[in-house]
């Protein structure tokens, strides 16, 4: 989703979701069940494309793909039939599904937000960072949902250590009590008590020294320091 300014320059509104598609998007044959398949990534300025082609198609329009002005990077993956829709039912938000209503809710006061549900994502496997892009407000993070192959873009908000608390706060909120009206959102997140999710969400952002990490935290001694990025992983 992208849109032109004034002064006529384009720009990108840089977190969005692409789902994964259901056929060759070259010869528009369906993916079947457990079918391999290759992604294509390609940044457009005004937006970060993926394109999901069969393996034949991919065999034949591979080296041009490359070659494309854009081309970001390629990966293979495995498509999964879609399960059939369960009956719905009123419960809490999860991470998951809070970060796909905070992405289509397009709203940059949830920039911080979204970075943290989609570290908490990464820690638990449920999402995967697939690449890393660097543009001119910052980086800008892909990940994939692993088994529905959408892709999650999301930028680095460039959060400091001392606005940790504050957002992590804000996501256990918006975890327990989901999406309000945006004109009491603010106050009630604000208003309410210390997070019942507290050590999840402590975790997404201070994870444990001897674990393999995705998230890195600057030395507290520095509070003035950048919470860094998750490293990419293909």
């Amino acid at each position: 989703m992208g849109g032109v300014r004034a002064d006529g320059i384009t720009f990108m509104h840089e977190w969005n979701i692409q789902s994964r598609a259901h056929a060759c998007q070259a010869c528009g044959r369906h993916f079947a069940d457990q079918q391999p398949y290759h992604t294509a990534l390609f940044d457009l300025r005004s937006e970060i494309q993926r394109l999901d082609l069969c393996e034949p198609c991919w065999k034949g329009e591979g080296d041009g793909a490359r070659d494309r002005k854009g081309f970001i990077s390629h990966w293979q993956g495995v498509y999964e039939a879609p399960p059939a829709a369960p009956p719905e039912a009123i419960q809490k938000e999860n991470a998951e599904s809070l970060l796909r209503k905070l992405i289509e809710l397009d709203d940059a006061k949830y920039a911080a937000a979204r970075f943290i549900l989609a570290v908490m994502l990464e820690r638990k496997r449920i999402l995967k960072v697939k690449e890393q892009v660097q543009r001119e407000g910052g980086r800008v993070f892909v990940y994939e949902q692993s088994k529905t192959g959408d892709l999650f873009t999301i930028p680095d908000p460039n959060l400091q250590l001392n606005q940790l608390e504050a957002v992590q706060r804000d996501v256990a909120q918006l975890l327990e009590h989901g999406l309000q009206p945006p004109s009491d959102v603010a106050a009630t997140v604000r208003s309410q008590a210390e997070p019942s999710d507290a050590s999840e969400l402590d975790a997404a952002a201070h994870p444990p020294e001897a674990q393999s990490r995705d998230l890195t935290v600057a030395a507290t001694s520095n509070p003035g320091a950048a919470v860094a990025g998750p490293a990419v992983l293909h």
